[in-house]
């Protein structure tokens, strides 16, 4: 027996060689060596040309070394690897340039002052310093971001996930069809058009120069509906139609089978929908520059009077930054990252509520 297994001939393509993590490396390295030098000599570095230069050598030096070393089919599987590889590196460098940018530059004013202070100054406060630190805070802009955002989310989810509903579990015929064209429409409204409608519905009903943060987030409900009602339409309809027969087997009425089997069943999916649709809305500012306008102070009435978020506060303050320019900068910037940070806290709510609110066994 051991004599038959020893005479089995191995095909050649599964003798050949293979293409080790020494070798992956160091064909990473001269990759990088080689795109930093060709940009060095055409002109001075530059490192996003030789990032993309040593991502090309780097596929092309891979399949290269494959071909010699592997046979033709794991050469291409080779090629393939690298290159989705290197475009993952590449999506993904400007994203964490961005977020190492405003942590490095938005840290700095970090402070109580920051979170403590509006902008409503004197002349005799601006230039001033308490503890070391510019007076002047961004305290009425996060209380305006969560105010105007809360108040679209409060109108949006309710008519999105109804809309999903009704899409998925009942429409049939020409209104689900007018419905999803219409959803489809609003999807690519321009965020400023959406500005100028609310804006121009809540100046027939209370007059021109109207701002308030009820406008803003009007105009946020509408660039946030089409998200929500795609992404959780997608959801329910991928909750198997076998959970739906079984329920209407067991004389299950359709609403509650809707309510107690396809809701709980896709309801993590719904809740990173909305997540997503916060996060589209979250950091619009031209919209909210016509709508709600620019407030100096807190204004927690949502009613009456302009109010200020932090989009609205991040771009002033860099567009139109106070003496001395520095600290309006910096304020810009810590505007910015707390910006990112509540959108990373929404995102961490909803998968703790996804997670908690999930069927058990699911």
């Amino acid at each position: 027996m051991n004599a038959s297994v020893s005479s089995v001939e191995i095909p050649a393509e599964l003798s050949v060689g293979r293409l080790g993590r020494g070798p992956h490396l160091a064909i990473a390295g001269a990759s990088v060596a080689l795109g930093t030098a060709v940009t060095v000599v055409l002109g001075g570095f530059a490192w996003g040309w030789a990032l993309v230069l040593a991502a090309i050598a780097y596929v092309a030096l891979v399949y290269a070394a494959a071909r010699l070393v592997e046979d033709r089919r794991r050469a291409v599987d080779r090629l393939a690897t690298a290159a989705v590889t290197m475009a993952f590196v590449i999506v993904m460098l400007p994203l964490v340039s961005v977020v190492w940018t405003m942590a490095s530059k938005g840290i700095a004013r970090f402070d109580t002052t920051f979170f403590s202070d509006t902008m409503r100054l004197t002349p005799e406060q601006l230039g001033a310093q308490r503890d070391g630190v510019a007076v002047g805070g961004a305290r009425h802009a996060i209380f305006g971001t969560l105010i105007v955002t809360g108040l679209a989310t409060a109108i949006a989810v309710p008519f999105g996930v109804f809309t999903a509903i009704y899409l998925v579990e009942y429409g049939r015929g020409r209104l689900a069809r007018w419905i999803t064209m219409l959803v489809d429409v609003m999807t690519g409204i321009p965020s400023i058009v959406a500005g100028l409608f609310a804006y121009a519905l809540f100046v027939v009903f209370f007059g021109a120069g109207t701002r308030s943060g009820l406008a803003g987030a009007v105009a946020l409900t509408v660039l946030m509906t089409p998200v929500v009602v795609r992404s959780a339409e997608e959801m329910l309809r991928l909750v198997p139609n076998e959970l739906r027969e079984a329920a209407y087997a067991l004389g299950v009425p359709k609403w509650k089978t809707i309510v107690k089997v396809v809701l709980p069943t896709a309801i993590a999916g719904i809740l990173t929908g909305i997540t997503l649709a916060i996060a589209r809305v979250v950091g619009e500012t031209a919209p909210l520059l016509v709508t709600a306008g620019v407030a100096q102070d807190t204004n927690l009435n949502p009613f009456s009077g302009r109010m200020t978020t932090l989009p609205v506060f991040t771009y002033t303050t860099y567009k139109y930054p106070t003496q001395p320019i520095e600290a309006s900068i910096d304020r810009a910037w810590a505007a910015a990252l707390t910006l990112v940070v509540i959108v990373a806290i929404f995102f961490a709510i909803s998968r703790i509520l996804a997670a908690v609110l999930k069927p058990k066994g699911l």
